[in-house]
């Protein structure tokens, strides 16, 4: 059975850090593009970061760039987002998606979902 399981979330003071993990069962994951999407509260989801196959290449939507950093593990079957600098508007449940481009990541185009993880940013 394919899955993604998310860990790591909480609650954080601004300015703090967290380190999401994503760990996948159930298929090859060195074959996939993997990211991290975001919903608020009230709000719909948003793309957060896609990694590539390789690690070469990764990008971030312009509300984290510079301060979120997505890494993946392909011998452990694990997806990372290093999260620092947080502010209260980073309030959300992340979820980490399997998927197979960047241009299909940032429309959301994923073929499979995990379940997510909370962070909460607050004093």
């Amino acid at each position: 059975q394919m899955r993604l399981v998310e860990s790591g979330g909480g609650l954080v003071q601004p300015g703090g850090s967290l380190r999401l993990s994503c760990a996948a069962s159930g298929f090859t994951f060195k074959n996939y593009y993997m990211s991290w999407v975001r919903q608020a509260p009230g709000k719909g989801p948003e793309w957060v970061s896609t990694i590539n196959l390789s690690s070469s290449d990764r990008r971030y939507a312009d509300s984290v760039k510079g301060r979120f950093t997505v890494s993946r593990v392909n011998a452990n079957y694990t997806l990372y987002l290093q999260m620092d600098s947080l502010k209260p508007e980073d309030t959300a449940l992340y979820r980490c998606a399997r998927g197979s481009s960047f241009e299909m990541a940032k429309k959301l185009d994923f073929d499979l979902w995990g379940q997510g993880t909370q962070v909460t940013v607050s004093s």
